[in-house]
């Protein structure tokens, strides 16, 4: 996991964590993915980081940048 990136992912005790890249222990806890993304979103907002979904497979489902995206849209270069 990079450093400037916030992961949502299984918890090895059930539920959920969210966890900057990189970081042993898990920012939040929570008992479903859906609780899980609401909090890692604001938390990656507020970080302005890559903001990374995983299944319960640990694949990557979905990501999300809230801060300095390597590849801007056409219009933003």
């Amino acid at each position: 996991m990079a450093k400037n990136t916030h992961h949502v992912v299984p918890s090895s005790n059930g539920g959920w964590d969210v966890k900057r890249g990189g970081a042993q222990r898990a920012s939040v806890h929570t008992e479903t993915k859906a609780d899980a993304i609401k909090v890692g979103r604001v938390i990656s907002q507020r970080a302005r980081s890559e903001f990374v979904i995983h299944g319960m497979d640990g694949k990557i489902q979905r990501s999300d940048s809230h801060g300095n995206d390597p590849c801007p849209p056409k219009d933003q270069r």
